[in-house]
């Protein structure tokens, strides 16, 4: 080995860790939670992922080696809870879409939008300015999209409601749309890209929140912790934790933007109901 390939493999052994291993080292993890008002007959599984982010940083093989991680679960439910895509390039609408597939094809899915899919937040970052391009990959993959609006969903002799907002940053949350027709006496789910969303949502009947957003922090600093979590409320970075009588489920995601993760590995969230 010549000096210089010593010196290129001493300056890039510690970059390989947290550029290429521990972003594709999927972390499937499983969290055991009840609901007021759903009895089902036997317990359900929820399949939960967020923040795909199909881009030159995540490849297709990446998300779609997630989907499997996530069927071999056999879930009842699938919930995707936003940010499909990065910026405007780096995927392939219509392979992305048979990718998506599979979880629609494997169990009744729902999704919500999240800022980067398309919008205000999106187009001042130099993504798209409107949804059409993420609403159609998700059309074409059988996914139902909840952009402000509920849906019923029964399982195991039992109902569950889910409610689906727009996305914080954005200025597109609608709760009235979103809780049309919801009552007091529903056992409600919501999805909610961003964890932050909660504080809009106090007034309205929902038990469980499923949110993405932050990535867990991404990058975990020694000695500091989740330094860059983008939201306000530090609590609800990863994991599940109560508010209040209510429960918030925040996954680390899938992908990432910018291709870096350290101490904090993706995920695929099983959430065992019942």
């Amino acid at each position: 080995m010549t000096r210089r390939k010593l010196l290129y493999s001493f300056f890039a052994a510690p970059l390989a860790y947290p550029c290429y291993w521990e972003p594709r080292w999927l972390d499937v993890t499983h969290r055991r939670l009840t609901l007021p008002r759903f009895r089902p007959a036997r317990p359900i599984r929820l399949l939960h992922l967020s923040d795909l982010h199909a881009s030159i940083f995540v490849p297709l093989s990446l998300i779609d080696h997630a989907i499997s991680l996530g069927l071999a679960a056999k879930p009842d439910l699938i919930c995707v809870t936003g940010d499909f895509i990065t910026l405007r390039e780096g995927f392939d609408p219509s392979a992305y879409a048979r990718v998506l597939r599979r979880l629609s094809a494997a169990a009744p899915t729902f999704a919500v939008l999240g800022n980067h899919d398309g919008g205000n937040w999106s187009s001042y970052h130099h993504g798209f300015s409107d949804h059409t391009v993420v609403e159609r990959i998700v059309e074409d993959a059988g996914i139902e999209l909840l952009h402000n609006r509920p849906a019923r969903f029964d399982v195991a002799d039992s109902q569950l409601t889910l409610a689906g907002v727009g996305d914080l940053w954005s200025h597109e949350v609608q709760p009235a749309r979103a809780f049309s027709g919801v009552t007091d006496e529903d056992a409600v789910v919501l999805l909610a890209h961003n964890p932050d969303t909660k504080d809009r949502l106090r007034a309205w009947p929902w038990h469980l929140m499923l949110s993405g957003h932050t990535h867990g922090g991404q990058v975990i600093v020694p000695f500091e912790g989740q330094r860059y979590a983008p939201v306000a409320d530090k609590r609800y970075v990863a994991g599940l934790r109560p508010w209040g009588a209510r429960q918030i489920h925040v996954t680390r995601g899938v992908g990432n933007v910018g291709g870096v993760r350290f101490r904090c590995r993706p995920e695929v969230s099983i959430l065992t109901i019942g």
